[in-house]
């Protein structure tokens, strides 16, 4: 029987509805949601490849584990016992050591009601604010600038603003990759009005960045005093707002006089800009009729994260641009429910519905409505120190849940040792393979997309219904029910007189957060499950007997301060946490790619998502990388002061001189590291406590690793990749790639052979000797092939030692054409020539690069290229780069 079930994309934070199309217990399609508002149908390369991750449940989390003894493997078990064991171990804990001997790290993937339960369990029964989420990396600055400028956390704009904007400023965000869909309604309204301007700051060129009408490739880390330089000229130039200041804020004259010093040509020498663009910036954001700042990691992840968002917001504030159509600070949330976390309180500085635990009356109202004695008045430990508490002994048990600290934490050696030195670690995920895992004392199966109902909220405030189309694997299980059935069990050790969790489903529990938000700034008191379901998606505020939500906040120009002025910061300049030197010279910085997602459990099991970016790099500028004899694909070591990795060499010309990039999304699970992080710089924001994931000081070195190593096989890639994986460690460099659904590419390098390293390789690929395998062995030159064919079609292979002619066979293999001639003839030394794979610009029509660039260089136009290929016409996440492609021809002839 077929179904078509509405819920929501479980990537970024733009929270676009979706069609999930299920057969027999199975889902079998997606397609963009058309009358759902965040997105009208529109879906990016990575919510249309939703259907294609949950297709196979190889790796998945389906029966509870546990070890009997520490030393031991973990073993299945029943859920009964799984969850006696976490009760009884996190209440022993408590009872020895007190409640803040206990931890739990969240995640912003989870939904509103698992994060509530989670809440309720720490704060209202265990009495421990050790509570904190993994938004703490992405999104704990901006809620703490909305919070010290506007007095409540929550972005004041709404994506109608996209349509309205006429100024858009895009501060450390490459929306093109990131947000994808939401930058698709930015290139529709430029199109229809091409006034509008766009700026983008960012040290590299991104595909963003490409389209601006000004680019500021400001240095690392000087955002702050950019915007103070911006502000600077928009008072000297008298386009600040004195009626608006003098009426709706406070604070503005200290301001004024911090920013006296920040003339633009101070700046400029700061920032590495000149003084006309400074100038240029502030003029068209300050004179224009709707000015809209949208803005991401590149701001937050920073040890100084609060300070810029207050300095973007001040600029707002200053000539007022804030609660009216196109105008506002809009910070883009990375996660589906980073704001749902938030709501419910399911951080470790902050209570239910956006109350505060310093605030004894906050404390006593939570108390009262969970109907416990009290809340614990002690702020809970943020990610960073959660970790370092863990390290340090002083927690004991850490529950972690739909989240990779192993791999997403700064500084991850140190976190994989505080994992290591816990007494007792508890893993509720749903999918096996992350670098977390390994660490479980007991592993909690959880159920993921597609399977769970309940809600989340996206960056413009907007709550939607998750809906379940097919059930579960195996035993896995809702995480608000995992979570549920703990405290239940906790409750009856303690002989409390009543449950505080009496929730059967998910509408239980939605409807308890209800009444929790009810008075407040994010008030949804006339919000029900039953509008949900039967009207659609809905912006909080939403109070009762209202008929809907509001779209945009503080229109009326009274923010959510005690006295309904907004508040100026003075925002003091700083450099970056980790400044270069003679030892570590390169100036790191880290983002996302287009087609993956996180630590790519879930887009990693997918083949073409891989074609864009098919294997890790380190992006270096071209004349540094020329200075230094590194060419295209070299291996270099990569290190900082905490570790380091090795990495291949992508020469660009996107960053600047000094400045290297990698991508965060490659963890232990396809790398011979834990990724970029193993150099990161575990230094916070001391108002956030956001780390600095953004920038680290490093140092590139070349390696020697004169073995190499390239594999590939055809067949169940998520089986072969769990087989493959625990070999990649004893490399110096190993990568897995999955360059078609049902072919894994293994790439490695060593010093020297690994010992018995090969023999377990063959056995993980399942490459066995018999009659349809060649092989060639020269122990002196340590050389040794083996190929095998399935009805004469090369099915898989290893080339280890001199890896000539690899890639040349790995083309044959794609091709998946019978062989012809003699089978001998695949090992010939004799290095063939134009075989580079050809990289896949459009992932929708599987395009590569060098059929869209032989159309260009015949003439074609953006609208050729669309109409001839179909690239750009599907998801269009591609288009930004079909630009830079038409644009780099054009400028060439």
């Amino acid at each position: 029987m077929k179904t078509v079930t509405r819920s929501t994309c479980c990537f970024c934070g733009v929270g676009c509805g979706v069609l999930i199309e299920a057969e027999n217990g199975r889902i079998t399609g997606v397609q963009g949601d058309p009358d759902h508002p965040a997105n009208f149908g529109k879906l990016c390369t990575k919510g249309m490849s939703l259907a294609l991750t949950a297709q196979s449940e190889t790796g998945r989390a389906t029966m509870p584990e546990m070890r009997l003894q520490r030393d031991m493997p973990r073993e299945q078990v029943e859920w009964s016992v799984a969850l006696d064991t976490v009760a009884a171990r996190f209440a022993e804990v408590v009872e020895q050591h007190g409640p803040d001997a206990v931890a739990f790290y969240v995640s912003g993937q989870l939904l509103t009601e698992d994060y509530y339960v989670f809440n309720k369990l720490a704060k209202g029964l265990l009495g421990t604010n050790n509570i904190d989420t993994n938004s703490r990396l992405c999104m704990s600055s901006a809620v703490t600038a909305y919070k010290m400028a506007l007095g409540a956390d929550g972005p004041p704009t709404c994506y109608d603003d996209l349509d309205h904007a006429k100024t858009v400023l895009f501060a450390g965000s490459n929306m093109a990759w990131a947000h994808p869909v939401l930058f698709r309604r930015l290139e529709e309204a430029k199109a229809a009005d091409p006034s509008i301007r766009w700026i983008v700051i960012d040290p590299r060129r991104t595909d963003t960045a490409a389209m601006a009408d000004l680019h500021l490739p400001i240095q690392p880390g000087t955002d702050v005093a950019l915007f103070n330089g911006m502000l600077h000229h928009l008072i000297w130039e008298g386009l600040v707002d004195r009626n608006f200041i003098e009426q709706h804020t406070a604070s503005f004259d200290a301001l004024k006089a911090l920013v006296r010093d920040f003339t633009p040509r101070m700046v400029a020498g700061i920032c590495g800009v000149t003084e006309r663009e400074i100038m240029q910036a502030a003029e068209w954001f300050g004179a224009s009729d709707a000015a809209l700042s949208l803005y991401c990691m590149g701001l937050n992840q920073s040890s100084h994260g609060t300070d810029k968002n207050l300095a973007l917001i001040n600029l707002h504030l200053a000539t007022a641009q804030i609660g009216r159509a196109g105008a506002g600070p809009f910070s883009l949330t990375g996660q589906p429910n980073a704001m749902g976390g938030r709501e419910v309180g399911g951080m470790a500085t902050m209570l239910a519905a956006h109350r505060e635990i310093s605030n004894a009356a906050h404390r006593d109202e939570v108390a009262r409505l969970w109907g416990v004695s009290q809340l614990s008045d002690r702020p809970g430990l943020p990610a960073v120190d959660m970790f370092e508490a863990l390290h340090a002994g002083r927690i004991k048990a850490i529950w972690i849940a739909c989240t990779n600290p192993a791999h997403s934490m700064p500084d991850i050696p140190r976190v994989r040792e505080a994992l290591a030195k816990a007494e007792f670690v508890v893993v509720q995920e749903a999918f096996m393979l992350t670098d977390t895992v390994p660490f479980a004392d007991v592993v909690l199966p959880a159920a993921t997309w597609g399977e769970k109902s309940g809600t989340v909220t996206n960056s413009e405030r907007r709550i939607s219904r998750v809906r379940a189309a097919v059930e579960a694997p195996g035993q896995a299980k809702p995480d608000w029910w995992i979570v549920n059935e703990v405290a239940r069990r906790i409750e009856a050790r303690n002989e409390a007189p009543k449950t505080l969790f009496a929730f059967e489903n998910p509408e239980d529990v939605f409807n308890e957060h209800r009444t929790l938000t009810e008075g407040r700034d994010l008030d949804i008191g006339g919000l029900t499950w039953s509008i949900l379901e039967e009207s659609g998606p809905q912006q909080w505020p939403f109070r009762a007997k209202a008929l809907q939500g509001e779209a945009r906040r503080y229109t009326d120009g009274v923010f959510a301060t005690q006295d309904g002025r907004a508040r100026f910061h003075a925002t003091h300049y700083l450099p970056v946490a980790e400044a270069t030197s003679a030892r570590f010279p390169f100036r790191l910085l880290t983002g996302r790619l287009r087609d993956q997602w996180h630590g790519m459990s879930r887009t990693g099991r997918i083949g073409k998502l891989f074609s864009h970016a098919p294997a890790p790099a380190l992006s270096m500028q071209r004349g540094d990388a020329a200075r230094r004899g590194f060419r295209e694909g070299d291996l270099v070591r990569v290190s900082s002061r905490r570790g380091n990795l090795v990495l291949p060499v992508q020469l660009t010309d996107d960053v600047q001189s000094g400045t290297v990039f990698a991508p965060m999304h490659w963890s232990a699970q396809f790398l011979a590291s834990g990724g970029i992080n193993e150099t990161t710089v575990p230094a916070v924001d001391p108002a956030s406590f956001q780390p600095e994931l953004k920038h680290a000081a490093v140092r590139i070195e070349p390696v020697e690793l004169p073995w190499r190593l390239v594999a590939a096989r055809r067949g169940d890639v998520l089986a072969l990749q769990a087989a493959v994986q625990p070999l990649l460690k004893e490399c110096s460099y190993a990568a897995i790639s999955i360059e078609e659904d049902d072919l894994i590419v293994l790439r490695a390098a060593h010093g020297n052979a690994p010992a018995d390293w090969l023999p377990r390789l063959y056995e993980a690929l399942d490459l066995p000797v018999g009659e349809d395998t060649l092989e060639y062995r020269d122990a002196r030159r340590s050389l040794d092939r083996r190929v095998v064919w399935r009805e004469n079609i090369i099915d898989g292979f290893v080339f280890a030692g001199d890896v000539a002619n690899a890639e040349a066979l790995l083309a044959r293999l794609c091709d998946a054409a019978p062989w012809s001639g003699p089978r001998f003839a695949v090992f010939s030394t004799q290095k063939q020539t134009n075989v580079a794979r050809d990289r896949v610009v459009c992932n929708c029509m599987q395009l590569g690069e060098s059929r869209i660039q032989a159309a260009i260089a015949a003439g074609a136009t953006l609208p050729e290229l669309k109409s001839k290929l179909g690239c750009g016409t599907v998801c269009g996440s591609c288009v930004p780069e079909l630009k830079r492609m038409c644009e780099a021809t054009a400028v060439a002839t």
